[in-house]
């Protein structure tokens, strides 16, 4: 690849030259209606494995695509007609990435509503597609210092766990109505007779899950921090065996998107939509390997809803951030 270098020792500015596209996610306060703010000029150069909070990493993507259907439409005054200026007529940007990992947080943003946890059942529990009637949940001690890795849920109850298991760490549903879940709303919820009244049904939904790695002193050593951070005493917790999405459901989960990629000569490209939500049910595409085996990669596609910008007020879709190389001429 050839450069040009001038007389004051700036290299010539290049096309950026990528490999991947990694993304990350960060929640949205569906009640206050506030996605969380990407600042590129304080924290566009971050480590790609320590992304800034609350940004959550999602991993490796591919197949990235956005696509700007935005439409700008002639304004014309005069017999015969003479354009006079522009005017936007339609604001639409679709984003569409199949993601390398499946995770709790890979299914969520690819599925197309809520995506829910499998519960342990309850003995005799009957079938049912998303999970039968839970098994009862199991309190974390009262003041026991619980953090977002570690688990009090005592001397006695630790005997349920076992290593290597996944939980589900949140409140009980009491009758609430709204947006449900810790740390990300997972689900909206019109009413109690809605979910049968189910005492497990944030747990269910939530996405405040992770992995039991070991256990000491009555307490759960979880693998990675939750999402929701510090659990309160009145959470409870919850073994699950996996998780499943359903085509239909009419809940549209929403987050803040980031997708970086990193340039070959030290440049950066940074999208930030501050607003995503699901534009398809779950996908996924298949990907050919040697022999019979194939990778299944989940696709996800998503619209972008629109945010004020506070500069000057501007309705705005998605910012394109780009940071060029040292001694790049700009």
């Amino acid at each position: 690849m050839s450069t040009t270098v001038t007389a004051v020792g700036l290299v010539g500015a290049a096309a950026p030259v990528t490999r991947r596209v990694r993304a990350y996610f960060a929640p949205v306060n569906r009640a206050a209606g506030a996605p969380t703010v990407f600042d590129a000029a304080q924290m566009g150069t971050f480590a790609l494995n320590a992304p800034p909070v609350p940004w959550v990493d999602l991993g490796w993507c591919t197949k990235f695509a956005r696509k700007s259907e935005t439409k700008i439409g002639a304004l014309t005054t005069g017999a015969p007609a003479v354009v006079q200026s522009q005017v936007v007529t339609q604001m639409e940007a679709t984003v569409q990435l199949e993601f390398e990992s499946w995770g709790k947080l890979q299914l969520a943003l690819a599925a197309g509503s809520q995506q829910m946890n499998l519960l342990q059942t309850a003995t005799g529990a009957a079938a049912n597609g998303s999970g039968g009637t839970a098994a009862q949940a199991v309190p974390l001690a009262a003041g026991s210092g619980s953090t977002a890795t570690s688990l009090n849920v005592g001397a006695a109850a630790v005997a349920q766990f076992q290593v290597g298991q996944l939980v589900s760490v949140d409140e009980d549903y009491v009758a609430q109505v709204g947006f449900v879940g810790s740390g990300v709303s997972a689900a909206y919820v019109s009413s109690p007779a809605s979910v049968g009244g189910d005492i497990n049904y944030i747990r269910r939904v939530s996405l405040n899950v992770g992995r039991v790695v070991s256990i000491a002193n009555g307490a759960l050593q979880l693998g990675a921090p939750l999402l929701a951070g510090a659990p309160p005493s009145g959470m409870q917790v919850s073994p699950l065996m996996g998780f499943v999405d359903r085509e239909g459901g009419g809940f549209f989960q929403e987050w803040s998107g980031l997708f970086v990629m990193d340039g070959e000569q030290g440049d950066r490209v940074i999208y930030h939509y501050p607003r995503l939500q699901a534009m398809q049910g779950s996908a996924e595409v298949a990907e050919a390997l040697a022999g019979p085996l194939e990778k299944m990669k989940l696709a996800g596609a998503f619209r972008a809803l629109p945010v004020k910008d506070a500069n000057d007020g501007e309705m705005v879709l998605c910012f394109r951030s780009y940071l060029p190389g040292a001694m790049r001429a700009v």
